[in-house]
């Protein structure tokens, strides 16, 4: 039976709770009751975007229905690549759901793209990176070239990004060789150097080290087809546009191999003169350096696997165009091996979460653009656009000038490379041979630049996301910095880049 004594605090406590606030359980419990759905004002800016585009402006005579339909939801999907509703593999489901919904795209147009070999071809590079990271032959190949160059602070940052640029045709992810390899081999020579991450002894060897490797790492990205995943899909989206690239892996190569160098050559050292590091000479690191590799032992079996896979891949990627073989083929015969002979397993595949939302999302945004294409916006775009630009009397180079500007500084606004490549690149190029500039050198330029604007800022890549969490570089250095050399990339591509494209007939 319960007495009344019992009862008191309960009647008390329920009387407190009508006239006051909630017991301080409950208002604990109502505190953490978190909304875990898509952000709410995000999600309402990017649909309203598309909302106001579709309804409130005329659509032109030029375009049908379907078109301008589906040029608007592209806009809210870019919007929302911006603003961050959802996860980009999700945000961009959520969209090509609407597609269909809206009967702006069939069922079969709106997922044609998912059989799109460019796709697949980064899905398997992606598993290729695994198998870098999984044996440790990224580690050792890099902690050779420390070894090897490491004697004092430029040193070491030229055998970072020399062996990055080594490695680069076989990880075609930059976040990748960013996060797997190069972040935890910096963070351990700065520890050893006593530079630790948000200290004051991080400018002592730590901050330099990391934003060397960043600004490098948008060259190393730049010099191969295969270094980056963004640069396939640049190429891809340029033959849909009519631009013919016979041999694509040399072709990329030939074009970008001097301006490439000379930026590579080039940054460690500007950076040392205006973001210098308090160590100078740092002789522990090639012994640091040289003892992880005692301890690697020698080289495993399947690093000696690796190492053949990846040179009859590269091979295959260079010849397979002569050899009637495609690149898409060549990737999946290099990603067979490995795991025919247990470099990789399904399970590391499965594991490797990046590669799936590659392919759902590159899916999504490869369709739309493709079908933006079919339907005539972007013509309509690029026609309008170089209009404009003759009828200010400007010449076809002036208005690649102006366009490649606009395509690289605009990055500003987007967190990825590769979403900024499916959002505009198709548009740019458009605008491009629409103002007469040379088809394929118009469009290897912008894919160049892609690959240099992405160390402008903290959040403009996946690899300065991850660079700048390593918490050695304050946030105003990223941002000057990455201005001060992106425009010098700028001007050494532009007027090493111009020069030698002259000379191999580009333009």
């Amino acid at each position: 039976m319960t007495t009344p004594s019992s009862i008191l605090p309960m009647s008390h406590t329920s009387a407190t709770s009508t006239t006051n606030h909630p017991p301080p359980s409950r208002r604990r419990h109502l505190s953490l009751a978190r909304w875990k759905g898509a952000k709410p004002i995000p999600l309402v800016v990017s649909i309203t975007i598309g909302l106001i585009f579709r309804f409130a402006i005329p659509k032109p005579h030029k375009l049908s229905k379907n078109a301008w339909q589906l040029l608007a939801i592209f806009l809210t999907t870019i919007s929302g690549l911006i603003l961050g509703p959802l996860p980009v593999g999700a945000w961009a489901f959520f969209c090509l759901t609407l597609t269909v919904v809206t009967k702006t795209l069939t069922f079969a147009a709106a997922f044609a793209a998912f059989t799109n070999e460019v796709i697949w071809l980064i899905v398997a590079s992606f598993f290729f990176s695994r198998g870098f990271i999984k044996t440790g032959l990224g580690d050792r190949i890099a902690l050779y070239f420390v070894s090897w160059l490491g004697k004092n602070t430029l040193g070491l940052s030229y055998g970072l990004a020399l062996s990055e640029a080594a490695i680069s045709p076989a990880i075609p992810s930059t976040t990748a060789r960013a996060g797997g390899i190069f972040l935890p081999i910096i963070k351990s020579l700065a520890v050893t150097a006593d530079s630790h991450p948000k200290d004051d002894s991080a400018k002592k060897l730590g901050a330099y080290l990391i934003q060397s490797q960043l600004q490098c790492s948008s060259t190393s990205s730049a010099l191969f087809l295969t270094a980056a995943a963004q640069n396939l899909l640049c190429l891809k989206l340029a033959e849909g546009l009519g631009v013919e690239i016979s041999s694509k892996w040399l072709t990329w190569l030939k074009a970008s191999c001097m301006p490439s160098v000379v930026s590579l050559l080039v940054t460690p050292v500007v950076l040392y003169k205006i973001f210098p590091p308090e160590m100078k000479d740092t002789p522990d690191a090639p012994l640091m350096a040289r003892r992880r590799l005692e301890q690697m032992g020698s080289i495993k079996t399947d690093q000696w696997i690796m190492v053949i896979v990846m040179l009859i891949t590269v091979a295959l990627w260079i010849a397979g165009e002569a050899l009637g073989i495609l690149s898409v083929v060549t990737a999946m015969l290099g990603l067979s091996l490995l795991l025919g002979f247990g470099v990789i397993d399904w399970n590391d595949c499965l594991s490797e979460k990046s590669a799936w939302d590659t392919l759902a999302w590159f899916g999504v945004l490869i369709g739309m653009a493709t079908q933006l294409t079919t339907l005539g916006v972007v013509a309509w775009m690029s026609d309008a656009v170089a209009n404009f630009l003759k009828s200010i009397s400007l010449h076809w180079f002036g208005a690649f000038c102006v366009l490649q500007a606009t395509y690289f500084f605009i990055h500003y606004l987007f967190a990825s490379q590769t979403g900024h490549v499916a959002a505009l690149y198709s548009a740019f190029l458009g605008m491009c041979l629409a103002s007469k500039v040379p088809g394929l050198f118009a469009a290897l330029a912008l894919g160049y630049n892609t690959n240099l604007f992405g160390a402008l800022t903290h959040y403009s890549s996946g690899q300065a996301a991850v660079y700048y969490g390593g918490g050695y570089v304050e946030l105003r250095d990223v941002f000057k910095l990455g201005i001060i050399i992106a425009l010098m990339n700028i001007v050494i591509w532009a007027l090493v880049g111009a020069g030698w494209w002259k000379i191999i007939g580009l333009y």
